[in-house]
């Protein structure tokens, strides 16, 4: 095979002098790129170029050498379908899911009863942009970010891909400070919240570095044990005693009602479809015939059951009033600590537990993140994917030590900003999925295979792709309703002002709205000028 790989790495950057025909997995070095499907094979990806070759014991011992490049169709099987699922209900039902439902009644003064309202409102809603973007990946066998340079180019792509790596380091940095948290308390002060962070983080490190399958399997089976303590911590809750109209007397009226149940359901929103620009990552390698209703209702339930489950308790726990006393004193890890208080050393034995149960959350993070830094520029593309999970996480370790002590804002700062660039993005992914790619393939554009109307030869060469003139200016409209509907700490928009003092967030409401409006027409005007 030395003679193969040599030649592969040797010619890899000039793609117009090769392609690879996917049903025999061989190298016809005189077709051009659009004669065939350019899908390299594992073993061609780890022989790529010499820094991947240097790596090659580890890719032989199992780390996933592929990165952001295609997977063929013969590299493709059905065995982790139900990681549909099980995977986004293990990534879901960890303790940094806790603190969301606390801050219904913490920072928006909402009741138990309200709380719950947003919380199955804006999660189904949030779900379901993840699930459809889920659906993509089997039928292209490419990541998320990739996908999105058939809606906004390669410069629209490598835009995405930044905030992308800032929101799974945002993700990152709130899970391992929770974990910290939770782990030094177990401890009593004795393990330094730093050293928390960090033994939490290198253990997710070790998972994503390996890559695709051990992740798969981490998660299948990683939600069993917490579920059986959630269901202990609503025994213990109930024993306490739970008080639904503990928040009546503060909770706001008219206008301000509206503004806290619109900015907390911005968080809750944000909380579901943040994993949008990861979700295609993890099921790119099913088979590209597998039914996307399928792919769209595992990943919707997957979603939808740990976060409803989670969120609904942590919120019911700030009616009891030993615990939002704890909350003040020690923000969510204190609620835990207080949670499982009454079972001695047991109690600590779960939380630490808990404290671990974070590995499952950073584990996608890290893994995508280190995905989009090889979108981001061609040249990324020759480091290997294990080798940027290394960077990745060493900028969230740093970051997470730094803001160890702001737990709470960081979470709903970071959330609240979150869902308005997911709602963009979500925007003209859907819309030229279904409006463009549908009429191209209807005009005989690309019409053969799953994903119809998508030339998938062209996903790495720019000058085939989009320009994404269209998909950047409509996000750019997104981004400026956006700030007209946001109401933060820091800055609460003309929009968001008219629901009180504080304001109400219809930030990605209004992004979402203006992105629908402004994409389509602009689109196909960038169609008819450029041709592609």
């Amino acid at each position: 095979m030395e003679h193969k790989s040599a030649a592969l790495s040797s010619d890899w950057e000039d793609k117009a002098n090769y392609s690879i025909d996917p049903s025999r997995n061989e190298v016809n070095y005189n077709a051009r790129p659009t004669d065939v499907e350019v899908a390299l094979g594992e073993e061609e990806v780890a022989h790529r170029n010499p820094i991947f070759r240097k790596l090659g014991g580890l890719f032989n011992k199992g780390v996933e050498a592929r990165g952001i490049e295609r997977v063929p169709e013969d590299e493709r099987d059905g065995k982790h379908t139900i990681g549909l699922l099980l995977l986004w209900w293990s990534v879901n039902m960890v303790v940094s899911t806790i603190p969301i439902g606390l801050l219904a009644q913490a920072y928006y003064t909402l009741t138990f009863h309200s709380a719950v309202a947003a919380i199955v409102t804006f999660t189904a809603l949030g779900a379901a942009c993840t699930a459809f973007i889920a659906t993509l990946g089997p039928k292209t066998g490419l990541r998320t970010m990739v996908i999105t340079r058939y809606s906004v180019g390669y410069v629209g792509a490598t835009i995405f891909s930044f905030l992308n790596i800032l929101t799974q380091l945002g993700f990152s940095v709130t899970a391992v400070i929770l974990g910290g948290q939770t782990l030094t308390n177990v401890s009593d002060g004795k393990l330094p919240l730093e050293a928390s962070i960090v033994i939490v983080g290198v253990l997710a490190l070790v998972l994503c570095f390996v890559g695709y399958e051990a992740m798969h399997y981490w998660e299948r089976y990683a939600w069993i044990l917490l579920f059986i303590f959630y269901c202990c911590m609503w025994g213990l809750a109930g024993h306490k005693g739970f008080d639904m109209g503990a928040q009546q007397a503060s909770q706001d009226t008219g206008k301000a009602y509206a503004g806290d149940f619109l900015s907390f359901g911005g968080i809750v929103f944000s909380s579901a479809s943040g994993w949008a620009p990861i979700a295609a990552d993890f099921n790119c390698r099913l088979p590209s015939d597998i039914k996307p209703w399928k792919v769209f209702l595992l990943t919707w339930f997957g979603l939808m059951v740990p976060l409803l489950f989670v969120e609904t308790l942590s919120a019911a726990l700030m009616t009891v009033p030993y615990y939002a006393e704890a909350f003040e004193a020690g923000d969510a890890g204190g609620v835990l600590s207080a949670v499982f208080e009454p079972w001695g050393g047991g109690g600590k034995f779960i939380l630490v537990i808990f404290s671990f149960s974070i590995i499952s959350n950073c584990i996608p993070n890290t893994y995508s993140a280190a995905l989009s830094c090889q979108t981001l520029l061609p040249a990324f593309q020759k480091i290997p994917r294990a080798l940027w999970t290394i960077l990745v996480f060493v900028i969230y370790t740093v970051a997470a030590v730094a803001g160890r002590e702001h737990f709470s804002a960081i979470l709903s700062n970071f959330l609240a900003i979150l869902g308005y660039w997911i709602a963009f993005f979500v925007i003209v992914v859907l819309e030229e999925h279904y409006i463009f790619r549908y009429w191209f393939h209807k005009q005989g554009e690309n019409s053969s295979g799953p994903a119809r109307g998508y030339d998938l030869t062209a996903y790495d060469d720019w000058r085939r792709l989009p320009i994404g003139a269209a998909g950047i200016f409509a996000c750019c409209c997104g981004v400026g309703m956006a700030v007209v509907g946001m109401a933060q700490v820091w800055y609460i928009g003309p929009i968001g002002a008219l629901f009180g003092e504080y304001g109400g967030d219809l930030g990605f409401e209004l992004s979402a709205a203006a992105t629908a409006i402004v994409y389509p027409p602009l689109r196909y005007l960038e169609y008819r000028l450029v041709g592609r």
